[in-house]
């Protein structure tokens, strides 16, 4: 991942940058005469020819009435583009500048999201809490990246993170059938940690100033995307509350009066669309 910062800041790790394959240059080796082929050898390659053919042909039949996944190249790719984008792809394309929330905030009012820093990719311990990375053990964590965002008055902070795990699609959606049944996105022991920024509106973002949260597990790739908000001052929350609630027509607490929950579920899923996104473009793209 390219974890080039905003003009002005530290230059971005080595190691993040581009790293799409190069298309290797085709060669050409002259061609030998070839002797021309008697009687016998004539014969010799018509017979292998057909025998060719029908191999060929068997096979094909073979796969596509067994469904050999062999037959059908491509099915994987949003994973396997998935798993490698956290390197592969410019911190602005995961990341944008500046997120555009068009009806994203109370009572559908236009918002728009200027990011403030990001964080250098790492493992997740660095942004979950031991439960919230104990209970993401059974997907893995191949690597985590965050940045954090303020809104147009710099009266909020969120911060955003995407866990890239290790996990299959199966191992996803058993992952995904979990937090929905146990309902785990809402467990506040569950909230992922904050990305403090110095020198910024997020210098004060710790532990104790989140208010509200969301947390996706993404199915169809290897990613679980979260968001925790809070205020810009720096004050404490005593309640936070989950994005889902502090949504709602009649969400009384802080969190809610405030649109922070508006601002941690409008900031995630703009970053879902990008990864989205990108991904697709990936799997697009010639092996």
């Amino acid at each position: 991942m390219d974890l080039t910062p905003r003009p002005g800041a530290a230059p971005a790790p080595p190691g993040a940058r581009h790293a799409y394959p190069e298309t290797p240059a085709e060669t050409t080796t002259r061609l030998r005469p070839v002797k021309a082929r008697g009687p016998g050898r004539a014969a010799a390659a018509v017979v292998c020819a057909v025998l060719g053919l029908g191999l060929v042909g068997g096979a094909v039949t073979g796969s596509l009435l067994t469904g050999d996944s062999a037959a059908e190249p491509g099915d994987d790719d949003p994973y396997a583009a998935s798993r490698s984008a956290w390197h592969s792809v410019p911190v602005d394309t995961l990341f944008p500048r500046a997120l555009k929330g068009d009806g994203a905030g109370p009572g559908a009012t236009d918002r728009v999201w200027t990011r403030i820093g990001v964080a250098a990719d790492g493992g997740c311990a660095a942004g979950l809490d031991p439960l919230l990375l104990e209970t993401l053990g059974p997907v893995g964590c191949e690597r985590l990246v965050r940045a954090t965002y303020t809104d147009a008055t710099r009266s909020s902070v969120t911060t955003v993170g995407l866990v890239f795990t290790e996990a299959d699609a199966e191992g996803m959606s058993a992952l995904g059938t979990r937090f929905t049944t146990q309902e785990l996105a809402a467990r506040s022991d569950l909230m992922p940690r904050t990305y403090p920024v110095e020198g910024t509106a997020a210098a004060g973002f710790g532990d104790r100033q989140r208010a509200s949260w969301t947390v996706h597990v993404l199915t169809e790739a290897p990613v679980v995307v979260y968001a925790v908000s809070g205020f810009a001052d720096g004050r404490t929350v005593d309640e936070p509350q989950p994005a889902a609630e502090a949504m709602a027509a009649d969400a009384t607490s802080a969190p809610a009066q405030a649109g922070l929950g508006h601002e941690a579920k409008g900031v995630a899923d703009r970053v879902e669309r990008a990864l989205r996104r990108t991904v697709a473009d990936l799997a697009e793209q010639p092996g």
